[in-house]
């Protein structure tokens, strides 16, 4: 029997395990993703274990998300983020030089290698034929020192792609089919490999969309092949050297089976507040929109642009909606300048902001209360865009054009414009001048670490008790996502590098009195928090896992976890647990008292644990999925402890 892409490149990286779905493997690698919002923590980690330099093939830290600079802090950490570049070995992308994924794309990735990244969206870059993956920042802290990155073995759900896109159908309208037949957790534990005869009607970029969103499926990964559209888009980029081809074998096989005709398609739009609220664009054309909003990594692409500013070239659009175009990168915003596209955006009353993650994660634009937004942004999950009482569609680049002059929600098939055709330019800017190759080991060592008053060290953490008796301080329902936990944005991400302030944040969008109250019952012992299914979705900000942990949560208990924030939880010493019958939710309540008892022993024991109710004749059975590695982390306290005496001995 012959490999699929995605075994073929776990096969090759494989340190540890057996490839076993669900069984955990160690992979070796290449090349590592840090931004902004979560790298200063990365680099406070690799302060901590004493690296030197950076143990792989290429790592770079970019700055994406916290562009804004409203006062000292986010330059601060941009100075505080390129000393630590220059100190450990990674390639800095400076401000203004767009978004990781799409520049990583561009300047780093290779075919055959392994990207873990501390963006949940680092996945992108799946479209390269690259295993890549979104984690925490300490695992990726870890991968940087050379350490293997510890997942469980991913079932590879196979996607036969045929056909053509249609006129005004995009790569956008491709995922969010896939969202809507799956939702935000069918692709749990999963891969998403992309094969067939239509992967040939679909670019790089179009690629890179569907890559993008794969996080909103909750899968592991996505996975195309390289091909001679990878070729051609290295070509562009100066780099075929680096190319190689990489596809399945023709005997290959896959655990489960899909196919995603592209001529069948039509505009699709996820629906507030979820990226798997999906329909088709005719159930909810004719909504009106305050604002359309076109950039995003997940729309990184030349054409995702120019195809806009063809749609509102020598128009206008409507009274009453705030166009926002938010380039990807600084290369592309070279482009789009060249070919008139700017101009185009500008005289139809477009707003043009830097190249950056900008209103994808709350860094400005927000929306009006109460009004639409329509973005091709990959989340829209409460809040997110800034806006607590937000309403939020996903839809194309495409779709959000031709709304913007309409005013309201348009299926643009039906609209009197005439389709553009527009193609990739044969010759684009390569301008690496604010993409800063690393140090060599000597010139490194003697860079100082750049310090702002807003850089705390991260406290220290206690060792998993044995006994614990641990109110609720939440409970809550379905698809919690780490947005709710710890909110991005303006107000929170420049606190990134300070703990105990991005602590009292912590989540305020689902109950803004648990800081309080967890700071009360913090030296107490601690609390606990219950949830449903898919908690902890989104975003792979490990803050969601410490802020909650600085402020003394033990433990979680749902019904099932977001892959990410379930590793996160365990790095950190918050004891991830699952309800063995779901209905136990129902009968607990927010103040109900959880009595643990042996717990160091009975994890190791067993994965399955008994946990009584204080004061009600209740007592739940639960369970855990660590392995033996991540027990020994958990009763040590979590993965800094861990580290720390592996460095001691």
């Amino acid at each position: 029997m012959g490999y699929n892409v995605t075994q073929k490149l776990i096969k090759d990286h494989l340190v540890e395990g057996e490839m076993m779905p669900g069984s955990e493997i160690g992979l070796k690698i290449d090349q590592t993703l840090t931004q902004d919002a979560t790298g200063t923590m990365v680099m406070l980690e690799l302060e901590a274990m004493g690296i030197d330099q950076a143990k792989t093939e290429a790592s770079a830290q970019y700055v994406d998300h916290n562009l804004i600079q409203e006062d000292s802090k986010n330059p601060d950490d941009h100075l505080f983020l390129e000393s630590a570049a220059k100190r450990f070995g990674l390639h800095f992308s400076r401000p203004g030089n767009g978004v990781s994924h799409p520049v990583h794309m561009q300047r780093l990735a290779k075919p055959g290698k392994t990207l873990l990244g501390s963006d949940s969206h680092t996945c992108a870059n799946g479209c390269m034929g690259m295993l890549a993956m979104g984690a925490g920042g300490i695992d990726v802290a870890l991968a940087i020192a050379g350490e293997p990155f510890y997942v469980k073995m991913p079932k590879v759900w196979g996607v036969k792609v045929t056909g053509e896109l249609p006129d005004w159908v995009s790569a956008k309208d491709a995922i969010l089919e896939m969202l809507r037949r799956h939702g935000v957790k069918g692709g749990v534990n999963h891969v998403f490999e992309y094969y067939g005869p239509g992967l040939k009607n679909l670019t790089a970029m179009d690629r890179h969309v569907i890559a993008n969103m794969g996080a909103e499926l909750g899968a592991t990964g996505t996975v195309f092949p390289s091909d001679e559209e990878t070729k051609r888009f290295m070509k562009l980029q100066g780099r075929e050297d680096e190319w190689i081809e990489l596809l399945a074998d023709k005997d290959a096989s896959y655990d489960v089976h899909d196919e995603l005709n592209l001529s069948t398609l039509g505009p699709m739009v996820a629906k507030p507040s979820s990226p798997g609220n999906v329909v088709p664009i005719e159930e909810i054309e004719g909504e009106p929109i305050y604002q359309s909003y076109i950039g995003s990594s997940a729309n990184p692409g030349y054409r995702d642009f120019a195809i806009a500013s063809k749609i509102v070239e020598g128009r206008h659009i409507a009274d009453g909606v705030s166009f926002d175009l938010n380039p990807t990168s600084r290369q592309m915003l070279i482009d789009l300048s060249q070919e008139g596209h700017i101009a185009n955006f500008l005289q139809a009353g477009g707003r043009l902001h830097q190249a950056g993650c900008n209103g994808c994660i709350g860094m400005g634009q927000a929306p009006a209360t109460g009004r639409n937004s329509l973005r091709t942004t990959p989340r829209n999950f409460p809040g997110r865009s800034g806006t607590k009482e937000d309403s939020v569609f996903l839809c194309s680049p495409e779709t959000a054009a031709v709304s913007a002059l309409t005013g309201r929600i348009t299926d643009p098939r039906k609209s009197d414009f005439d389709f553009p055709k527009v193609k990739d330019l044969d010759n684009p800017t390569v301008d690496t001048r604010l993409l800063d190759e690393p140090l060599p080991l000597e010139e490194a060592k003697k860079v100082e670490l750049v310090k702002g008053p807003n850089v705390a060290s991260i406290p220290e953490m206690d060792e998993l008790p044995n006994d614990m008796e641990l109110p609720i301080l939440l409970k809550m329902g379905d698809d919690i996502s780490t947005d709710e936990i710890l909110a991005g944005g303006a107000r929170v991400l420049p606190y990134r590098s300070n703990l105990p302030e991005i602590s009292k944040f912590t989540f305020e969008i689902v109950d803004e009195t648990y800081h309080d109250r967890a700071m009360k019952v913090r030296d107490e012992g601690g609390h606990a928090v219950v949830a449903g299914v898919n908690y902890g979705q989104g975003s792979s900000r490990e803050h969601a896992a410490l802020a909650p942990k600085y402020l003394g949560l033990r433990v979680a208990i749902v019904e099932d976890f977001a892959r990410i924030h379930w590793q996160n939880l365990a790095n950190f010493g918050v004891l991830p647990l699952t309800f063995t019958d779901p209905s136990d939710l129902k009968e607990l309540e927010q103040g109900d008292v959880l009595v643990f008892k042996g717990l160091r022993d009975k994890i190791k024991q067993s994965p399955h644990i008994e946990v009584e109710v204080k004061g009600k004749d209740k007592t739940l059975k639960l369970e855990h999925a660590l392995s033996d590695r991540q027990i020994e982390i958990m009763q040590m306290g979590g993965l800094i402890n861990w580290i720390k005496n592996r460095l001691e001995e």
